[in-house]
């Protein structure tokens, strides 16, 4: 690991800082970049994603992917983790801290549009982050892409009635278009586009020529996601500095939610003898959400200005370094788990 991978951490935090001071300096310049979207998908923010699954998609031969029923233990945790416990589990911290515990520091008119912005956020599995998440733990790329098509899939049936049950709706307008546009261009595109260089690469000077391309594009990856963090925070610097309390009492469900979730499928794993490589991204998987989906819905459901616009927003703004965070502890803990599962 060198000097720059080694010290993300801070980079991370001086990412964040960034943000929300050119956030507030410059308002304009990222009110900019936040109107270049589609369906509510941000077209530069995708493009960063892009930058930074690549690596990841290129090491994907996607000849090996009937390997990926050997781990079929590993999917079963995600799966319950990610559609039995997740979004329930969303729910009732909600209620907990939300409706109760910190009903008193919030506006009371917000306080149920808060927990629905909560449960939106926890009811749509991550899809592109994923991606950049396993790389980092080095987990393995056939059942992170097989895992993650298998949740897209799952979301286009089960987001709409699974949302409804929770929030007691009736009828829950699915944005299909951010949903759909987002598989498309995070998953559908950057697979092709990794396929078609992986093969020109290896047609042309084999693995040697496709170890150096990895080694070249990484940092890239690792420039990109920082990048998109400034964004994120520069998109809200104006809303932390107005809020600040309020978002900081919408992030401690989301917090709580996150490392309990990733526990939960890490320990689940680990008494399924599940390798550990099969083992970091499901605990990534079933901690992480698919935001750009949560917000569209939000704002769909709710309206721009909601306070379900503005939990789910929160959630973008925890995502990253939350996730690295949860990235360093499967990374720290890999000797206890491979002591144990291999016994």
């Amino acid at each position: 690991m060198g000097n720059f991978e080694r010290y993300l951490s801070l980079w991370v935090a001086l990412c964040i800082v960034a943000g929300i001071a050119l956030g507030h300096l410059v308002p304009g310049l990222f009110q900019a970049i936040a109107a270049a979207e589609v369906a509510q998908v941000n077209l530069p923010v995708a493009l960063l994603i892009w930058l930074m699954i690549v690596p990841m998609l290129l090491k994907i031969d996607l000849g090996a992917l009937g390997q990926v029923k050997e781990h079929w233990r590993g999917i079963g945790v995600t799966l319950f983790i990610n559609w039995a416990v997740k979004p329930f589990s969303m729910a009732l911290l909600g209620t907990l801290f939300i409706g109760h515990l910190f009903a008193p520091l919030l506006p009371q008119e917000q306080i149920s549009s808060y927990i629905a912005g909560l449960i939106l956020l926890a009811a749509a599995p991550c899809t592109a982050m994923v991606f950049v998440w396993s790389n980092l733990c080095e987990g393995e790329p056939h059942y992170t892409l097989s895992q993650v098509a298998l949740n897209d899939l799952i979301m286009v049936f089960a987001f709409a009635p699974l949302v409804g049950l929770l929030l007691g709706v009736a009828s829950i307008t699915v944005p299909w278009g951010t949903l759909l546009l987002s598989v498309l261009l995070y998953i559908v595109i950057p697979v092709v586009a990794a396929q078609l260089w992986r093969r020109s690469l290896l047609a042309t000077g084999g693995e040697p020529a496709l170890a150096r391309v990895l080694g070249r594009i990484q940092p890239v990856s690792l420039l990109a996601l920082l990048t998109t963090l400034v964004l994120l925070f520069g998109f809200q610097g104006e809303q932390i500095l107005a809020q600040p309390l309020v978002i900081l009492l919408l992030a401690v469900p989301i917090l709580i939610q996150v490392y309990v979730n990733a526990g939960l499928a890490y320990w689940l794993s680990r008494r399924l003898r599940v390798a550990w490589c099969v083992a970091a991204p499901a605990a990534l998987i079933g901690a992480s959400n698919f935001f750009e989906l949560a917000v569209a819905a939000a704002i769909s459901l709710f309206g721009l200005n909601s306070g379900a616009a503005l939990a789910t927003v929160v959630g973008v703004l925890v995502e990253v370094p939350v996730m690295l965070s949860v990235v360093r502890i499967v990374k720290a803990t890999k000797p206890w788990y491979e002591g144990q599962a291999g016994a």
